[in-house]
């Protein structure tokens, strides 16, 4: 049965609109990516297969909502697909939330409680392990795709209740011989990434000490070796003692133990082929996604656990149209498409003139760029490359130069000061460096510049851990926010105090202090001359006078 609502229902606790008939109704559901409904039905249907109305289908997994766009009309008939309601995230916004050392649950409800406005999701998970994510200018979809590679898990949707699942699907006992059923199964296999010999390198070109990691399989015909590089992130701080001095035979262990974990995770990983296959079949047992399906490769003489990965569904006749299954690493290729990389190169900016002038800045770089490839020069010297903008190069005055360290640029000859660099330990040398847009976690030097470009003031903001601003720091000066609506603000014409109601209650006048009430605990010293105390009597408490010699 399918229904059509309003777009605006929420509840679903009547019939909606009408119940529809229509000719085609198939569902497609895939692990941590597409959720739809595609329908055709005809041209009767047309007022109610309209932009943003919502279809609630009989599923396996109960009845869902769908919410319909782009339908399209032809002839007699019309057609439209329905995306499921979680898909509504993308319309909210976060403009800035950390979730800091939470579980998945926590991180989730933080995220959905961050956004621009309520949202009608529920939000729930069963990964308990704590971790961190920042989240800046994202919509909650995004959002939900950052927290599923953060906390790892699987995305689980029921129409308004939206969960990260540590697993999904169980195994119900289905085999498949591997090329007996060629003519049901379209299978692709990825051998790229096969290894079963590995040459692990890790920090600073560190490897461990028997050099390589061998796997206990033997099934393959020719060797698969490989040498990868890992990335490391072991902090020298928690090897250095009181006066700093690094315990050098400590961080080298730390290193060789993270560079082996990552290595034998990878090898276990790898060291069989990767193959996805889909089936335009019924296959008794198979009942949601991550179902366990396991197939056996007679001529390598292995088993491979796989996962169902997607289904089609087919609401009409109520069976599976379509299974995929494989043991392909999932990503949210769906839902982190739109996502912009940390390091993106458009500023946020409510000035028009900061963007056109940024926008410029880019555009003149890339002028540069490709109006100079013409003119350059690439000479190969054995232990270094050298691109330079005229020959011989003993004339050129603008050289990059590339070796074993890393790159250098000098724009006074081959033989000049190469004044910026980019060094292989990923130090970046440079004398001066525009940057549009920056996200980091701890930033160290001397003097911390803000704004003073084409006469942008700069700002700094501060907030607490539930995403409330509690301070500023901007061309008005410095403004610390109290709890209760109340200020300070500090800057070259004001020091003084507000209530939450906007009253003054002290501030500065020349060199003379005002405050509308005080409460002094102990005493009061006058011009150096005398100070106020208070005495305790027998009777009362009272103020003494005691003159300073």
């Amino acid at each position: 049965m399918i229904k059509i609502y309003e777009a605006n229902e929420k509840l679903f606790n009547h019939n909606g609109l009408k119940i529809l008939h229509p000719t085609k109704a198939d569902i497609f559901i895939e692990d941590n990516g597409d959720y739809y409904i595609d329908i055709e039905s005809t041209i009767e249907d047309i007022d109610y297969l309209q932009e943003g109305m919502i279809v609630r289908a009989n599923t396996r997994w109960g009845e869902q909502g769908f919410r319909l766009t782009n339908p399209k009309k032809r002839n007699n008939k019309i057609s439209v697909r329905g995306y499921h309601l979680w898909k509504d995230s993308a319309r909210y916004v976060i403009v800035n939330a950390y979730a800091e050392n939470k579980n998945c649950n926590d991180a989730l409800d933080h995220f959905n409680n961050a956004c621009d406005s309520a949202t009608p999701f529920k939000m729930i998970s069963d990964i308990a392990d704590l971790n961190s994510a920042r989240i800046v200018r994202k919509t909650l979809e995004e959002t939900i795709s950052v927290v599923i590679e953060k906390w790892g898990g699987h995305l689980y949707r029921d129409n308004w209740n939206i969960g990260v699942k540590k697993t999904i699907g169980m195994d119900r006992g289905v085999t498949i011989k591997y090329g007996k059923n060629s003519t049901d199964i379209e299978a692709t296999e990825v051998w790229d990434n096969v290894v079963t010999k590995l040459l692990p390198v890790g920090y600073d070109g560190i490897t461990l000490p028997e050099v390589y990691l061998i796997s206990d399989m033997d099934i393959y015909d020719v060797p698969y070796t490989k040498v990868i590089k890992f990335d490391q992130e072991i902090d020298q701080e928690q090897f250095k003692d009181d006066k700093g001095n690094l315990d050098e035979v400590a961080y080298k262990e730390a290193i060789l133990k993270d560079l082996r974990s990552q290595a034998e995770r990878y090898l276990n990983d790898n060291q069989i082929f990767k193959c996805n296959y889909k089936v335009k079949a019924h296959i008794e047992g198979i009942v949601d996604l991550g179902d366990v399906i396991v197939v056996k490769h007679e001529k390598l003489g292995i088993e491979l656990s796989t996962n169902v990965i997607s289904l089609k569904y087919d609401c009409i006749r109520d069976k599976y149209i379509e299974i995929e299954f494989g043991n392909f690493k999932n990503k949210l290729k769906d839902l982190i498409s739109t996502i912009k990389n940390d390091t993106d190169k458009t500023v946020a900016s409510a000035k028009e003139v900061v963007t056109v002038q940024l926008q410029d800045e880019l555009n003149e770089a890339t002028s540069k760029i490709w109006g100079t490839l013409g003119d350059s020069y690439v000479i190969y010297e054995g232990n270094r490359i050298l691109i330079v903008d005229k020959l011989p190069k003993e004339e050129a005055t603008n050289v990059m130069m590339i070796n074993s360290a890393g790159i250098g640029f000098s724009n006074s000859g081959i033989n000049g000061a190469f004044t910026s660099a980019w060094l292989i330990d990923g130090t970046l040398d440079m004398q001066q460096i525009n940057v549009i847009n920056m996200t980091a976690t701890l930033v160290k030097g001397g003097t911390f510049k803000v704004g003073s470009h084409v006469n942008e003031a700069g700002r700094i903001e501060i907030y607490d851990i539930a995403n409330t601003l509690i301070g500023t720091f901007d061309e008005n000066g410095i403004c610390v926010f109290g709890k209760d609506g109340s200020k300070v603000i500090i800057n070259p014409e004001e020091f003084a105090g507000y209530d939450f109601k906007g009253n003054k209650v002290f501030w500065m006048n020349g060199d003379e202090f005002h405050m509308k009430k005080s409460v002094i605990e102990e005493e009061i010293t006058l011009c150096n001359k005398a100070r106020w105390l208070g005495i305790e009597t027998t009777d009362n408490t009272g103020i003494g006078i005691v003159p300073l010699t």
